[in-house]
């Protein structure tokens, strides 16, 4: 048996599962097992982009003991174009 933990948040909330299981089980198996897609029903496995501590991977990656996986959620704002709104704000005012 392995313990990994499984990681989801919102601009509200923040949850951090510890889940064990066996040997050689895959980051879909771990999303399962922690129970999160019941807590958070906009979660569908198929839609969102899946990590391990930051790096992306695929839902079929066998974890090792100790692996973080991260449930990420879509974007709602490109970055590069909130840093051009913000930056066109602040040249108005100045």
């Amino acid at each position: 048996m392995i313990e990994v933990e499984v990681a989801y948040a919102t601009p509200e909330r923040q949850e951090i599962v510890i889940v064990s299981l066996a040997a050689g089980a895959s980051v879909a198996e771990a999303i399962n097992a922690s129970g999160l897609r019941q807590k958070f029903p906009e979660l569908g496995l198929g839609e969102l982009a899946v990590g391990l501590f930051a790096k992306l991977c695929q839902l079929n990656q066998a974890l090792a003991p100790g692996d973080r996986v991260e449930i990420y959620r879509p974007l709602l704002n490109d970055p590069k174009d909130a840093r051009r709104q913000r930056a066109k704000i602040n040249n108005k005012r100045g």
